[in-house]
């Protein structure tokens, strides 16, 4: 398939609205997309390179994007910028200076989906010392063939800003439509496999039943399941009688994968986290009687003299370490608290009832102090017993419990019926910094204020809904900007655009509607609490959900 093929689809797809009409654009696409190259086209449809766990990124930022618009088009740097601020779109740009070169072309050739996949996948590979040129070079032979169209979208690729508002829904009905017709065959294989290009390959070439025989591969993450907020713990109770009640920790969740010698630990946004965590690795070893299983747990950093949590923010100095691991790992020790067990020498568990699963779990941990354990828990159905349990959970500074029907399956993602999360009735928000700005006299070199941002589901796209810098220390000021100074977009002023990347938990006064921000709603003194290492932007409250608890609050309208 010819890459700019696929770039006509993206122009229909960003003029059109209607989930239903790009559903049925994509769906005609994958119908048509030869076999070797579908997972190709699937993934490129997302402006997806490399999947979470493979820790990779392109790492174009706009400033190398514009070198290379540069070198390919023969416009300088300058009058790039000027562009951009004219379009607000460095792919508009790109697409304006390649129609209009100032230098010629002697050898043209047609770019194909393949080959510009694997184009962008090199970039992305390049590492070490002269890897910014290597990186530019690679990005400017691409713009040198491509036509204006190509260049456009490859710009937004490189820069994750694809702007034609697929989100995964959209793709996964899709691949539905143009296959198996059937949503739920399609998103079993994903929530397996963890990567829709080649789900897309499997139900084109196998049907639904192939999808429904997936199994985990050992070593590619699994979506997790995850909790709903209940009203109360009498409703649940009420609901399903006798509950397993587990501490809602507030540490890293891990998804633990071991074959034989091997371990690989994910984070719940699939992120390899194994090289920041050699202790656990090596715990997992020693103290997990199993030849291969995936676990699931909650790694907290603990006071190795007082042997209680210390706070997650200790923890979160580790996830993104890249030196001095060992020393960590000493300094911020972590104790591993398990909870589920989904896979057990080839026998996939999701479909045994979590009491048994717990027990199979039991039977294959060896308990260390300090280091790995089961999660706290009690089974029963007294609510004062609960309510003491749960007193107790929150004097560890933890999050609050989870109550857990005992005869639930593994379901992947949010389902009502399995995990209910009972938390202080404060409710908060995460959200995703999409700007900042920089302070004013001692904090002119921080961005100390943030733009905050929730999630369309349906587009994907990230929309704003109030502004604030409360709750962080000067330290974490610093942090901050240290974090978002490479996801800035572009400046006007004192104010930057950041890609969204950074997700915080927030807490407000009260939700108002506005037409300020381009939810339709606006966070009254947004507070942040912590920032969210452990969450991607994908996992950021939605709109829906920011509707919802402004409806709770009484108000009409």
């Amino acid at each position: 398939m010819l890459y700019k093929d696929l770039c006509l689809i993206y122009e229909k797809l960003e003029k059109i609205s209607s989930k239903i009409g790009k559903v049925e654009i994509l769906a005609n696409l994958f119908r048509k997309a030869e076999l070797e190259e579908l997972r190709h086209v699937v993934l490129l449809s997302t402006g997806t390179i490399f999947l979470p766990f493979e820790n990779r990124e392109i790492g174009i930022a706009h400033k190398l994007a514009m070198r290379a618009i540069s070198k390919a088009s023969g416009f300088d740097i300058k009058e790039i910028e000027d562009l951009h601020v004219k379009f607000g779109d460095l792919g508009k740009v790109a697409e304006f200076c390649i129609k209009n070169r100032k230098q010629k072309i002697f050898f043209k050739k047609q770019l194909t989906v393949k080959e510009v996949y694997e184009k962008l996948r090199e970039i992305g590979l390049y590492e070490g010392e002269g890897s910014q040129e290597k990186k530019i070079i690679t990005l400017t032979s691409l713009l040198n063939f491509s036509e204006p169209i190509e260049a456009k979208y490859i710009i937004r690729t490189v820069l994750e800003e694809l702007r034609i508002g697929v989100a995964e829904g959209i793709i996964r009905d899709a691949i539905s439509l143009a296959f198996v017709r059937d949503v739920e065959a399609v998103d079993y294989a994903w929530n397996i496999l963890s990567d829709f290009g080649e789900v897309a390959r499997i139900a084109k070439e196998k049907g639904k039943e192939g999808l429904y025989e997936v199994k985990p591969v050992l070593g590619r993450p699994i979506q997790v399941m995850l909790g709903v907020k209940a009203e109360s713990i009498e409703e649940v109770v009420r609901r399903h009688g006798k509950v397993i009640v587990e501490i809602k920790y507030d540490g890293l969740r891990l998804q633990i994968h071991k074959k034989q010698n091997n371990v690989w630990l994910f984070t719940r946004r699939l992120e390899d986290v194994t090289k920041q965590f050699p202790d656990i690795v090596e715990v997992i070893r020693k103290n997990i009687k199993a030849e291969e299983c995936i676990i699931e747990g909650e790694a907290w950093p603990i006071d190795l003299k007082t042997k209680l949590p210390m706070p997650f923010q200790k923890l979160s100095q580790r996830i993104h370490r890249k030196y001095d691991i060992e020393k960590m790992a000493k300094e911020i020790p972590v104790q591993l608290n398990l909870f589920d067990i989904v896979y057990l020498n080839g026998t996939p568990l999701f479909r045994k009832p979590l009491i048994e699963r717990r027990k199979i779990l039991e039977s294959i941990v060896v308990v260390e102090e300090g280091k790995i354990k089961l999660a706290d828990s009690i089974f029963t159905k007294d609510i004062k017993e609960i309510e003491e349990f749960y007193k107790w959970a929150l004097s560890l500074k933890q999050e609050g419990i989870f109550l857990k029907n005992p005869e639930s399956f593994y379901m992947f993602g949010r389902h009502v019926g399995g995990w209910y999360k009972i938390k202080p009735t404060m409710e908060r928000l995460d959200v995703v910094i999409v700007g900042a700005e920089y302070g004013e006299g001692a904090r002119s070199k921080w961005l100390s204020s943030y733009l905050f941002a929730v999630r369309d589901e349906d587009t994907g796209e990230f929309l704003t809904c109030g502004m604030g810098g409360t709750g962080l220390t000067e330290e974490q000021f610093e942090h901050m900007t240290e974090i978002l100074t490479p996801l800035i977009i572009k400046q006007e002023g004192r104010f930057v655009h950041i890609k969204p990347k950074i997700v915080v938990e927030v807490s407000y006064q009260e939700i108002q509607k506005s037409p300020v921000y381009s939810s339709g709603y606006a966070l009254r003194f947004p507070r942040i609490e912590r920032i969210r290492f452990d969450k991607g932007p994908e996992e950021a409250d939605t709109l829906k959900r920011l509707e919802e608890l402004y409806k709770s609050q009484g108000k009409s309208g």
